[in-house]
């Protein structure tokens, strides 16, 4: 009776700490206008930044769902006796020791929390409190269900399995449990195919699309339709992680939507040419935005662009080192890249970043609308579709 009011305990307690993950991840995922949580402390501590990854899932489902499950699923079996005496429950019978299934479960959800433990500190390198919590409920509620002094993990497994076989043994539990696996397994598929509760891994998949070479490159100074009604200014920094993927969406835009025309601004986070930074942070941008700029004066703006994006040369010799086939006057283009008016030009784009409070790379500004960050391509269509762009 002691085992079952502990672990009734902790099942509560965790239920309500899996539906506060599950408020987090509704928050980060869905709600736009949502404050961070009280567990998103700092770069490390973040509870929010973890619930927007990927790994924030599991076959399409968030994982405080399963958490919710796995609780809801333990106190069930802590009823189990009483549930058997109901005539529609009467399945519950196949539960022969509860016991044996609630350690089991423990053990198990620990191994699998010890591996999310592993992704969280490694790979995202943040960590969630409320799932490290979890994961000690998890621990706790197996090694007080279990019965250390009559073969342990290892007997409960065994026992699990043996009423598991001994259920599906009876032709009714084996069709039901048929019936039950096949709708899990339909379920499953639709989360995984329509990421309908995972929408960060709908759109981390749709960006990875624009990853490396751009294949929707142009030449000369115009991207889009010269006389377009619908301008998209977007801003840049040729030293930005996320910015190549985000140039690429725009070539993409600009080929499948007509009555456009992207308009490259620069906004080198770069302190030899950005007055607003603190502190250096992204070298060699500015040298970039300069021979970017130099490159517009001679027809090859967009060539220059795509060239600084996909090898991010940091100074003025690696960039003249990967010019050389071009086609442009060398000369020239120091000279250019090197003059005050060029200056005076990139210092007026971060000017106007800034005035309109655009602080972070990449920005991009439709129909007067400012979207800080990548959006997915899908976003992007709409929000062009709405301002008066057209399908080509």
């Amino acid at each position: 009776m002691k085992k079952k009011i502990f672990i009734t305990v902790l099942s509560v307690i965790g239920i309500i700490t899996t539906v506060k993950l599950a408020m987090i991840y509704y928050n980060a995922n869905f709600n736009p206008y949502a404050l961070s949580s009280f567990c998103s402390v700092n770069d490390f501590i973040d509870c929010d930044g973890i619930a927007k990854t990927s790994e924030a899932q599991f076959f399409g489902i968030p994982l405080a769902y399963w958490g919710m499950f796995l609780y809801f699923f333990i106190l069930l079996m802590l009823c189990v006796d009483k549930l058997k005496n109901i005539k529609f429950l009467k399945f519950f019978e196949v539960f022969k020791n509860p016991m044996d299934y609630i350690a089991s479960l423990g053990l198990i959800s620990f191994i699998i929390s010890m591996s999310l433990l592993c992704i969280s500190l490694f790979e995202i390198k943040k960590l969630c409190i409320l799932c490290a919590f979890t994961y000690l409920l998890n621990l706790l509620i197996g090694c007080i269900a279990v019965d250390f002094k009559n073969g342990g993990f290892v007997k409960s497994f065994k026992q699990s399995f043996t009423d598991f076989v001994d259920a599906v043994k009876i032709k009714k539990y084996l069709i039901a449990f048929i019936a039950v696996a096949v709708a899990a397994c339909a379920f499953l598929t639709y989360t995984s195919v329509s990421y309908k509760f995972a929408p960060q891994v709908k759109k981390q998949k749709e960006i990875d699309q624009f990853r490396g070479e751009n294949k929707y490159k142009v030449q000369g100074n115009v991207l889009g339709d010269e006389d377009a009604q619908v301008i998209v200014y977007a801003y840049s920094d040729y030293q930005c992680p996320i910015c190549p993927v985000h140039n690429n969406m725009m070539h993409k835009l600009a080929k499948d939507l007509k009555n456009i025309k992207i308009v490259h601004k620069n906004l080198p986070l770069d302190m030899s040419c950005n007055p607003y930074l603190q502190s250096p942070f992204h070298y060699g941008s500015c040298i970039d935005a300069k021979y970017a700029v130099a490159a517009e004066k001679q027809g090859k703006f967009w060539e220059m662009n795509n060239m600084l994006f996909e090898k991010k040369p940091q100074t003025e010799v690696q960039i003249l080192d990967l010019i050389q086939d071009m086609g442009l006057d060398i000369e020239k283009l120091k000279k250019d890249a090197n003059s005050a008016e060029t200056a005076l030009k990139v210092k007026n784009d971060i000017d106007d970043a800034y005035k309109a409070k655009i602080i972070g790379t990449p920005s991009t500004v439709i129909d007067g609308k400012i979207y800080v960050g990548l959006k997915s391509y899908g976003e992007y269509v709409e929000c062009l579709k709405k301002a008066g762009a057209k399908k080509r």
